[in-house]
């Protein structure tokens, strides 16, 4: 349980973050945001502020950002369409109901023949089935529209459609989901130095854990202990300690750590264990890098770890070219449960880590220039701004479809094969 509540929470805030990126960006360009959703599925709950539809729909999985004039955008009215129109005292339409579960009886009851929701702002119908009588009503500019499932939404005239905007307005909206995410692994990575008292200084090599009956604990080395000298030689990093140690079983070492602003050295005798077959030295402690608890170090930790996992990622991605395509190097929803998992067992620090990582890599991810993700749009606006003018809607149309096509099978791939590993393992 504990599992599947850290699945939800990290993959819905993750998705939500990026998606107020792109709502944030979209009111400041003026681009019409009709409905802003936390989760899928049917609603349970919705309110209507400043021409935007905020719902909570029940499966508590991300959420969506609907604007007028993209793709996730449908059309409202097809010719046949049962609604009922509720007009102002001018007779102009502000309310074209198209649901059985919101009906309205001082509505005028219509069956719609054509409609002009964009540009001229009219739909003509048939008044209470009476197809002898073809009549055209005004609609206003900022007319709402009650859908089949029942969830009331602006129309969406052409001058607050996403086109409309300027192309740096219609760049920005796109880059906003991406920076948000990378906004979240900063602000969060920053927010857990100052929690774990201090920023990893890989500069450091630190006791974190000493076992028990150990060498290390025979000889009084205690967590927190910063290890500083091996014998009188510095100890440059983890690996460093580590290798210093090797070769010397069953021989006293001199180990000079810095306890509480304090030098101490101490006499260790460290033993060999056998590990896949290989024998290893050890002395029994648990080493990470040390604390820097400066506040300009715990600030500065957001900027530098985030920029480690782009970099990281970016390895991986490149590795692809270089190493050979491998579908173990990606991971899906279910890499994404089992890692939420993991990180719960651990405690609520580690799952608030791991959503910072995965923020900054779904943010990355989706600035790749494919089709149908932030990152396509970006390369389809950059290209616009090169010849002047936007490509077809039809051709952009056929790239969005193509590309979402190809991230399907991609999605279904990487899923099949998270599935494949996880029974194997």
């Amino acid at each position: 349980m504990k599992g599947v509540i850290a699945f939800i929470l990290v993959f819905g805030i993750i998705v939500l973050v990026h998606e107020f990126g792109h709502y944030f960006f979209a009111k400041r360009a003026g681009i019409l945001v009709r409905e802003f959703s936390i989760g899928m599925g049917p609603k349970l709950f919705w309110h209507r502020s400043h021409g935007t539809t905020y719902t909570i729909r029940i499966l508590p999985l991300g959420g969506y950002v609907r604007m007028a004039g993209t793709a996730d955008d449908e059309d409202e009215l097809e010719p046949g369409t049962m609604a009922t129109l509720e007009m102002n005292d001018q007779g102009v339409v502000t309310t074209i109901n198209t649901s059985d579960k919101a009906t309205n009886v001082s509505g005028i009851p219509v069956q719609v023949a054509k409609s002009d929701l964009e540009k001229e702002l009219w739909i003509e119908g048939y008044e209470n089935g009476d197809e002898s009588s073809l009549k055209r009503y005004s609609v206003d500019h900022d007319a709402l529209i009650v859908e089949k499932d029942g969830t009331v939404v602006q129309i969406a005239p052409l001058d607050v459609q996403f086109q409309s905007a300027s192309l740096p307005k219609r760049m920005l909206t796109n880059f906003g989901g991406p920076l948000n995410n990378f906004l979240l692994g900063i602000i969060t990575f920053m927010i857990m130095a100052f929690v774990n008292g201090g920023a990893p200084n890989t500069d450091q090599t630190m006791i974190a854990q000493v076992q028990a009956d150990s060498p290390a604990m025979v000889a009084g080395l205690h967590t927190k202990d910063i290890v500083e000298k091996v014998d009188g030689k510095a100890v440059a990093g983890l690996s460093d300690f580590s290798k210093q140690i090797q070769g010397k079983a069953d021989q006293d070492v001199q180990v000079q750590v810095l306890r509480n602003g304090r030098r101490r050295t101490l006499t260790v005798k460290p033993h060999t264990v056998t590990q896949e077959g290989k024998k290893v030295t050890q002395i029994g402690v648990v080493v990470s890098p040390g604390l820097d608890t400066s506040f300009m170090a715990k600030v500065k930790y957001g900027f530098t770890e985030t920029w480690y996992i782009i970099t990281h990622i970016l390895q991986i991605l490149g590795s692809f070219f270089t190493g050979g395509f491998s579908l173990n190097k990606l991971g899906g929803p279910v890499a994404i449960y089992q890692a939420s998992s993991q990180a719960a067992s651990f405690g609520w620090i580690s799952v608030v880590t791991m959503m910072a990582s995965l923020s900054v890599n779904l943010g990355l991810m989706n600035l790749l220039p494919i089709p149908a993700l932030d990152g396509g749009k970006l390369l389809l606006n950059i290209i616009e701004g090169v010849r002047g003018k936007p490509i077809s809607e039809e051709k952009e149309g056929v790239i969005t479809l193509i590309g979402f096509g190809l991230l399907l099978l991609l999605m279904v791939a990487v899923t099949w094969n998270d599935f494949q590993r996880l029974f194997t393992h």
